[in-house]
């Protein structure tokens, strides 16, 4: 399709397995294991301990040659570990060497307290995101949670590879990321942060205001995207994690009140009430289920204009409505959606920070296609006819200011300024797109 734009241009990157030279000590050392999510670093060895107690004799790294091959994994992945959030991984790659070396039973417990602090870390809360979803939540594994997965794996080495790579979007900027010498930016420790909440497998929506753009995701790569119009700084799109579990065709607009009472009500003013029937807008006590419909005449327009007096309005379906053919809805606390628009010509902007919030898409009917899997044909000509998904899809939205292209670095606008310690404007740098 001509409007594709895939953000990812290479694999993933499994972590590199490299033997170095045994670290020489003469007993276990848990004094790296960091403190983590407010637990002080006694507690989470005591975690660990426990889990080994309740399983007297058991190993979960020395065990056999694939659970050693996955230990050797590790110092290189705790190396690393400071761009994912944990700022002692030298000191954890340090630990875990010294205890393969040692290679006693009760090394076993060194090295999966590393792994713990690493997981907990990848698996911290994301600041700053509205979960109208509340099970796309993080929730931070205990000790014993993560140790049983990492036994019960078919294959720890593919276990410990597929949780360091979080997803394809976050592993792909993270290895351009150190290769780059840019592990310290901020712009990429913030998206990193907010890739975390994005599935590696299944199918999800990922709405990036930066750029502006939608990508629809199958196990984490974007198999298809388009232009997106997103809000205004002063009415931004809220980060947000929701799922989606219906489409909606021949949507109302309800109007907001500032739009009805700064844009409609001027207009009613000075063309009259007819107006209104030309636009199709519909006069209402209130909206929902509680409202019913008014005459406009009852209305005192002037008390509007002035902000004296409400005014409840809807757009009726049609090639006009603001909504156009379909809407996305999902729950969240700032009523954002998805959804069409007939006014297609703004696409051809660089900026797309236009809205009041919601999120415009440019291919409306691309995303509805991919969410049902057959044609998006309305069942009716009524209003609000909603459509049932097989199955809910999870959609993001957030802001992705470091990205990959072509191999290289990019960094676009932090339109919302949400990255700490970055100015409110383009960052200045070679590898900057135009959003």
């Amino acid at each position: 399709m001509g409007h594709r734009r895939l953000w990812l241009s290479g694999g993933i990157c499994a972590a590199v397995l490299v033997a170095p030279a045994a670290a020489q000590a003469d007993s276990p050392d848990t004094s790296a294991i960091s403190s983590q999510f407010g637990a002080p670093a006694s507690s989470s060895a005591s975690a660990v301990d426990d889990f080994y107690a309740s399983r007297p004799g058991a190993l979960v790294w020395l065990r056999d040659a694939d659970t050693k091959t996955a230990a050797w994994k590790l110092p290189d992945i705790l190396r690393r570990a400071p761009i994912d959030g944990l700022d002692n991984g030298a000191q954890l790659a340090a630990a875990v060497e010294a205890a393969i070396a040692r290679g006693q039973p009760e090394d076993d417990r060194v090295i999966s307290n590393a792994w713990v602090s690493y997981v907990r870390t990848l698996r911290r809360p994301v600041e700053g995101v509205s979960y109208g979803d509340t099970a796309l939540r993080p929730q931070v594994p205990s000790a014993n949670e993560i140790l049983a997965d990492a036994r019960r794996a078919g294959s720890l080495s593919a276990h410990v590879d597929e949780i360091a790579a979080v997803n394809p979007f976050y592993s792909q900027l993270r290895e351009a990321s150190i290769a780059q010498g840019a592990a310290a930016d901020p712009r990429v420790r913030a998206t990193l942060d907010r890739l975390r909440l994005i599935p590696a497998t299944g199918r999800a929506i990922l709405v990036d205001v930066a750029s502006a753009h939608l990508f629809m995701l199958e196990n984490g790569k974007p198999v298809d995207s388009m232009k997106v119009i997103v809000g205004k700084t002063s009415s931004p799109s809220h980060l947000l994690a929701s799922t989606i579990h219906y489409v909606t065709f021949n949507p109302y607009w309800n109007i907001p009140d500032d739009v009805a009472r700064g844009r409609v009500a001027p207009v009613v003013l000075k063309r009259g009430v007819s107006y209104l029937k030309a636009a199709r807008y519909e006069t209402w006590s209130a909206l929902g289920s509680k409202g019913e419909r008014i005459d406009a005449d009852s209305v005192d327009w002037k008390a509007v204009v002035a902000g004296e007096a409400p005014v409840y309005l809807r757009q009726l379906p049609g090639d006009a409505n603001m909504m156009g053919a379909m809407k996305f809805g999902f729950a969240n606390p700032f009523d954002i959606f998805l959804h069409d628009t007939p006014k297609k010509q703004l696409f051809a902007k660089d900026k797309r920070t236009l809205s009041m919030g919601c999120i415009r898409l440019e291919h409306a009917d691309v995303l509805a296609r991919w969410l049902l899997g057959r044609e998006p044909v309305p069942p009716s000509s009524e209003p609000e006819q909603h459509v049932q998904l097989d199955k809910g899809v999870p959609v993001y939205v957030t802001s992705l200011t470091a990205t990959v292209s072509d191999g290289q670095l990019a960094f676009g606008e932090d339109v919302y300024g949400l990255d700490a310690g970055l100015p409110q404007t383009a960052a200045v740098s070679p590898t900057t797109t135009a959003n």
